[in-house]
């Protein structure tokens, strides 16, 4: 949770966003960012957990930080994106665009 809060951060999210991303309420949010949550992610956040920091591990290989902290809350205009952003994106098509959304960033960078 200290990365994906950590993430939360950087890349400037909102409550809705963030809990959106992690598929949960907006309450259950505001619980887990907590330093004190104690609470266990299940196998789905674990995935979209693991899929959104291979995206920034990603972003920082190819871009200098601030355009890969920037970079998911800019609208694109690539096939993939459709004019939304990134952060937009993946709420909306869950781990199946998160996924797709890094294996992009991969692709980018010369990794696939």
């Amino acid at each position: 949770m200290a990365a994906f809060r950590n993430l939360v951060r950087v890349w400037q999210l909102t409550g809705a966003e963030a809990a959106a991303l992690l598929a949960v309420s907006p309450s259950t949010w505001d619980r887990m960012k907590k330093p004190e949550w104690k609470g266990e992610l299940n196998q789905d956040q674990l995935t979209r957990v693991s899929a959104l920091i291979g995206t920034v591990k990603g972003l920082r290989l190819l871009f200098a930080d601030r355009l890969a902290d920037e970079w998911p809350k800019l609208k694109n205009k690539g096939s993939l994106f459709d004019g939304e952003t990134p952060v937009d994106t993946m709420i909306e098509g869950g781990i199946p665009r998160m996924l797709d959304v890094r294996r992009h960033v991969d692709a980018l960078r010369g990794g696939l």
